[in-house]
């Protein structure tokens, strides 16, 4: 059983506006909203694969009890702690005229002790027998950084893969904890090393660098593909390049959130490195033909493997 923990929890909502200009009225051709948050994303992908997952985090007021009916809606099992605040609302805005992506993120509600030790007994619960716990997104207000170091430490006596997809302070805090896996984006991976990455070779070395910082195995996403340096936990580790070639997305929203769940659900299928790298991009990948963080058809996804190139490499001193 996979477990997400997403605590700060979204209403996500798409709106597709050609020609959109900033200061103009406009009309949305289309729109669409589901249940977002990065974990909630990762669940809703990891259900299309066919893999036995379940939701879990914080959800607040009456878009938090939308939250959950809508989860519940589309079959993805969930158990959130029901929190005072409300939560938030996040806007996606697809102009298909220009091919830009304008998205407006709220903060998320302010949660209380009380509330974050009510999560903390219920994720103690729920993680029991997990064969991979994943913790991702950002921090509702308030709750302080080092609050993912704390779930990662409740699981450290257990056998479940710890996968950790966040940015920022609690990324640099939480991978102290020794995650089984991290992955941030490119532009998170070069805030947390402290410098930009202009070629492969670097991006690589960050992904080694992570290691090192705490995590058991990097991943790096970028628009085209991924970095990856992989631990198999018995000492022996390995970097890949991975790449797929250029497409015409519909929506990048929620297309590392694919990625992850591609990754972790080939691995729980006893999968290679190279077969688990290869089917995470093209879960990404096939999430950028649809509307919908986390949504995509696994016909595109096994279509798309075949075109994706993975490179194992062996880095320079």
């Amino acid at each position: 059983m996979i477990v997400t923990v997403t605590l700060n929890a979204a209403l996500d909502r798409t709106l597709t506006v050609p020609n959109f200009q900033a200061g103009f009225r406009h009309r949305a051709s289309e729109s669409l909203t589901l249940p977002g948050g990065k974990g909630v994303n990762i669940a809703r992908a990891l259900k299309t694969l066919g893999q036995p997952v379940i939701a879990t985090g914080l959800a607040g007021g009456k878009t938090g009890i939308r939250i959950v009916e809508d989860l519940t809606a589309e079959g993805i099992l969930n158990d959130f702690v029901l929190i005072r605040g409300e939560s938030r609302t996040s806007t996606a805005v697809i102009d298909p005229t220009s091919n830009t992506q304008t998205e407006v993120n709220e903060y998320g509600p302010v949660v209380t002790a009380r509330e974050l030790h009510a999560f903390m007994e219920k994720f103690s619960y729920i993680a029991k027998g997990a064969d991979v716990v994943i913790i991702a997104g950002s921090l509702p207000r308030k709750v302080k950084d080092s609050f993912y170091k704390e779930i990662i430490a409740v699981l450290a006596g257990t056998d479940a893969l710890t996968v950790l997809d966040t940015a920022g302070e609690p990324l640099r805090l939480a991978i102290k904890a020794k995650p089984g896996m991290v992955s941030p984006n490119i532009f998170e991976a070069e805030a947390l090393v402290g410098h930009e990455f202009s070629e492969d070779e670097d991006s690589l070395h960050a992904a080694l660098q992570l290691h090192r910082m705490g995590a058991g195995s990097a991943i790096i996403t970028h628009p085209s593909g991924c970095y990856a340096y992989l631990d198999d936990g018995d000492g022996g580790q390995k970097t890949f390049t991975v790449k797929v070639p250029p497409l015409d997305p519909i929506s990048t929203v929620g297309s590392g959130d694919a990625f992850l769940a591609g990754f972790v659900s080939a691995r729980l299928s006893g999968k290679s490195d190279l077969e688990c790298l290869r089917e995470a991009v093209a879960c990404g990948a096939a999430n950028t033909q649809k509307y919908g963080a986390g949504v995509f058809d696994v016909h595109d996804m096994k279509r798309l493997i075949s075109k994706v190139k993975v490179e194992e490499k062996a880095l320079k001193d």
